[in-house]
């Protein structure tokens, strides 16, 4: 056997020569500079709907090339190749079983005579693009394979094809994992970007030092391990199948090509890595330009209208955290309310309604499960709104509308889990806009220092037991300090804000987005999880790579956008309920004393 470490530069063709003499155990890092290739070998008669799967999913099986049945060559990819020989081993498997290693094809020319060979992009390709970023390769360090796994995910089926994602995993250092996804995003051939980056739970890995394919590779601390999709999806779309006779090369002995491996940039845009979550720990990824324009519309709604101070209390890359939470998230509880007005019937006012429906709004529309929990005296009125919200086409359909008592310790884990099991969340995230906050004395203030406790259910409850509960990911959005979530930046609310050494909400959420009003938070969310949807980067990330990225004029969630003629129909419709304006009570077409058409109108134009 030889050792590795003088081969890793030599040409393609010396490569081949030695591996037609069975002198190497595995080709990772093998060719520098060059594409690596998994193969798959099938009938021609399946060879159609193959092709079909690889091209509905293309983040795992990027074809580089198809043969055409006995053809033993592939010209395109090297000029003196024999699939027969060269690849390090092979596999075969018969109805859907590995019934053996093979070192050569050659026995079974007569029956490849009919066959087709796949040719597959392999992640082996883009190690030196990883390593000339100054990141370590874990597996090479530690003289290993790479480690692989089967995931919970199902890929696009086509035909008598399918199975779930297979991915590839690389420990990299947190500080290098914009680097990574840098490096690897225009490397379309060799599966491109990754697509996780965190929990291995989350792909439903269970054990890492478990792979089903590879060697176990060990993360160094600081270590975060970084998911790519894997050609070996291929081996399990065959074994699935069950194929009557099938060959494919082993994991770690991939096929070397004479293509020079490319730099092209993916059209998404150069793409920035975010945190999302730190239990379970899990990134997402944006373009820079995506996350550019969510940052733009953080310092529209930003303005201070009311001059009220809240400029202090901003953190710029809020709204881009909350939107990239929200976006990978399943199921959102939303909630709303503050009945500032205690010596009226109803006491709510007429912020946070509004700007709750469109975060609701779209987030039906990017098909999330969407609910809203409020206080059990406003039910009715809730409901009310809902329907109205239906009437004005603001909503596709009603959403449920639930409410939340304490009744002893568990209450809120029983509300936020199935059988009060941790492990089970109904829900991914929650979003409080607008809503009264808990002070650090347990009492519930508007900015006036008046105490309406006695018209507030504790749903801070649920945003306090969110933060013992993995996978659960909260956002306060606010205009004064006293909202809920707004624990996050109450030291600044005691220090700038009126009353703020009073009215501080005590409880915080992970994200915390400060507009000059608070409906403003709510259109702004709506439009950012559309620029994150729009965004091709993100759009990947988010499917896995799997399927058909969907076509630009297919946005079914345009309509769900704020617009200005919906928002006049939704506060007429408020006024009509009686609820009234923050600042002054009226009932007029006002949202915290400030009028909707030289105001309101103008913002949701501008963020539009």
């Amino acid at each position: 056997m030889l050792l590795t470490g003088g081969l890793k530069s030599l040409l393609p063709h010396v490569l081949r020569r030695i591996i037609r003499c069975n002198r190497l155990s595995n080709t990772s890092g093998m060719a520098e500079g060059y594409e690596q290739a998994n193969i798959v070998i099938l009938h021609k008669s399946l060879a159609d709907d193959f092709e079909k799967f690889c091209r509905a999913n293309d983040g795992p099986l990027p074809l580089l090339y198809r043969s055409q049945p006995g053809d033993w060559k592939c010209p395109s990819l090297r000029s003196d190749s024999v699939i027969r020989t060269d690849c390090l081993q092979y596999r075969k498997y018969e109805h859907g079983a590995c019934t053996g290693s093979l070192k050569s094809l050659k026995e079974y020319s007569e029956q490849l005579k009919d066959m087709v060979t796949f040719y597959l992009g392999c992640s082996f390709s883009s190690e030196k693009a990883i390593q000339k970023a100054g990141i370590p390769i874990r597996n090479v360090e530690q003289k290993c394979n790479a480690s692989m796994y089967k995931t919970s995910v199902p890929c696009s089926s086509f035909s008598m094809f399918h199975c779930n994602l297979v991915v590839t995993m690389r420990p990299i250092p947190e500080s290098k994992l914009g680097a990574a996804v840098l490096a690897t995003s225009g490397l379309k051939e060799a599966h491109g970007a990754p697509i996780h980056i965190g929990d291995p739970g989350l792909l439903g890995i269970q054990d890492l030092s478990k792979p089903d394919y590879g060697d176990p590779v060990h993360l160094h601390p600081g270590d975060v391990p970084v998911f790519w999709a894997s050609g070996v999806t291929g081996v399990e779309a065959i074994i699935n199948s069950r194929a009557p006779l099938a060959f494919t090369n082993s994991p770690d002995c991939t096929f070397i090509t004479d293509l020079e491996k490319g730099t092209v940039r993916s059209p998404g845009g150069v793409p920035q890595v975010h945190c999302i979550s730190r239990d379970p720990l899990h990134f997402s990824i944006v373009s820079a330009e995506a996350a550019q324009r969510i940052n733009t519309l953080e310092t529209l709604i930003g303005i201070d209208p009311g001059e009220r101070g809240i400029g202090r209390l901003q953190r710029p890359g809020e709204l881009l955290g909350a939107c990239l939470a929200m976006s990978q998230a399943g199921s959102v509880l939303v909630t709303t309310g503050f009945p500032t007005h205690y010596s009226h019937q109803p006491p709510e006012e007429n912020d946070g309604p509004p700007g709750a429906l469109a975060i609701a709004a779209m987030l039906q529309a990017l098909e999330k499960q969407v609910a809203m929990v409020t206080d059990h005296r406003a039910m009715e009125l809730n409901k009310k709104i809902i329907e109205e919200a239906v009437q004005l086409g603001i909503l596709k359909k009603p959403i449920p509308l639930l409410s939340y008592q304490r009744e002893n310790g568990n209450s809120a884990l029983m509300f936020l889990c199935e059988d009060g099991n941790p492990g089970r969340p109904r829900f991914d995230h929650l979003v409080a806009i607008e809503r009264a906050g808990m002070a650090a004395d347990g009492n519930y203030y508007n900015a006036r220092k008046v105490n309406i406790k006695h018209l507030v259910d504790p749903i801070d409850e649920l945003f306090l037991a969110a933060q013992t509960i993995p996978g659960i990911t909260t956002t306060g959005v606010g205009d004064g300090g006293n909202e809920l979530g707004m624990g996050k930046v109450k030291d600044a609310v005691k220090k700038h804000i009126k009353n703020g050494d009073v009215i501080a909400c005590d409880v915080e959420a992970d994200f915390t987005v400060v507009a000059g009003v608070s409906n403003w938070g709510g259109y702004a969310i709506a439009c950012a999880l559309h620029v994150l949807r729009c965004c091709d980067t993100h759009e990947r990330f988010l499917r896995r790579a799997l399927g058909c990225p969907r076509t630009p004029s297919l946005r079914p969630w345009l309509p769900a956008l704020p617009s200005v003629s919906k928002e006049e129909k939704l506060l007429k419709t408020l006024v009509r309920l009686g609820v009234r304006s923050g600042k002054t009570a009226s009932l007029e077409m006002e949202v915290d004393g400030l009028p909707f058409y030289s105001t309101h109108s103008l913002m949701i134009e501008k963020l539009l």
